[in-house]
């Protein structure tokens, strides 16, 4: 019982301070699961987010539901789950009515202005640290390279580029370090 009232706390926190959605949460998830809770390897979260990205919902809800089953089975999914969207249901329900009285002021568009570049920031960051572990030869340094470029310059579904880049694991033998 200890066990689900920390996951339904600890992504009860994340879910109340995550602002820009799954992405967001990804510098969070990746202190407090894998740095704090050692609930997830940053393998392990990343193999989340790219599952979490080709199944329907929220990233931040699949991810929190794979790492809640994870570590307390179906209930523990259920609990983390729960947990990270309780905060946005408790907030949207309070700022539903209020939202849209202020959201034309200029104040409140500087200050939301300000928040999507933190988040930008703490989305760098993670990245970094995700980075490091993820290009581990030059076999996962190619996928990367080639999965950048396309995802740049093509108008695809992160579904497919995922997928592909799974096969291409597959095809070149990647191995985790």
């Amino acid at each position: 019982m200890r066990l689900l009232i920390d996951l339904f706390i600890t992504f009860a926190k994340m879910g109340a301070v995550t602002f820009g959605g799954g992405y967001a949460m990804l510098p969070i998830l990746q202190r407090e699961i894998v740095e704090n809770k050692h609930w997830g390897t940053d393998e392990e979260l990343a193999d989340y987010y790219a599952i979490g990205q080709c199944t329907p919902g929220v990233i931040a809800v699949n991810v929190a539901t794979f790492i809640g089953r994870k570590v307390a089975g179906n209930v523990g999914g259920v609990v983390a789950t729960l947990g990270v969207v309780f905060p946005s249901v408790v907030i949207i329900s309070l700022l539903a009515g209020v939202i849209q009285a202020y959201s034309s002021l200029e104040w409140v568009k500087h200050a939301f202005a300000g928040v999507r570049v933190c988040v930008c920031v703490l989305i760098f960051n993670a990245v970094v640290k995700l980075f490091s572990k993820a290009i581990i030869d030059k076999k996962t340094l190619c996928i990367y390279l080639l999965v950048l470029i396309a995802s740049v310059t093509l108008n695809l579904s992160p579904v497919i580029f995922v997928v592909l880049a799974g096969v291409a694991g597959i095809i070149l033998g990647v191995k985790k370090s």
